[in-house]
């Protein structure tokens, strides 16, 4: 369940410099929103859904660096279509300490452009792009990723991070 949503500087799409706000339960339910980590850089990785082989690889990832991200100053917030329970149960299995957002309407994945059409057995499906957009300290977008691989991810995002804080 999407609890807002507000970009703040352009009214038709995303743009490097912008500030984006939204807020989304975690795993557990609680209210997460970017605005309240203001003064660090944030991560934000779209996954396509919980518990995937290529999802499992990223997440799985980025806890491993998780200790480093954090010791840089940076915030790592997960984000996929799946519920908050799918996200707790996906958390639990593999021990994920970090934030696991629920956008289970999309809304805020259509926001950040991730929501793509295809094809699947010669039916249509909606999926999520696996992408990675990271926030400088005042909440303003600094890089985005987007169609990436999961394998060695997070040891890029790490060290743009290191770079960024």
């Amino acid at each position: 369940m999407i609890i807002a949503v507000e970009l703040w500087g352009y009214s038709v799409g995303m743009k490097i410099g912008d500030v984006i706000e939204f807020s989304l339960p975690d795993q557990s339910g609680k209210a997460i929103s970017l605005k309240q980590y203001r003064g660090k850089p944030v991560v934000l990785f779209f996954y396509p859904r919980a518990d995937t082989p290529g999802c499992t690889v990223e997440a799985c990832e980025f806890q491993s660096l998780y200790g480093q991200l954090e010791a840089a100053g940076a915030v790592l917030l997960g984000i996929s279509r799946d519920t908050p329970g799918k996200q707790k149960k996906f958390a639990d299995k593999f021990g994920l300490t970090y934030p696991l957002l629920a956008d289970s309407d999309l809304v805020v994945a259509k926001q950040f452009d991730v929501v793509k059409e295809a094809s699947m057995y010669g039916k249509p499906v909606t999926k999520v792009e696996r992408s990675t957009f990271v926030f400088d300290k005042d909440g303003k977008l600094e890089a985005e990723f987007r169609g990436v691989k999961p394998e060695g991810h997070a040891a890029e995002m790490l060290a743009l991070v290191k770079g960024v804080a």
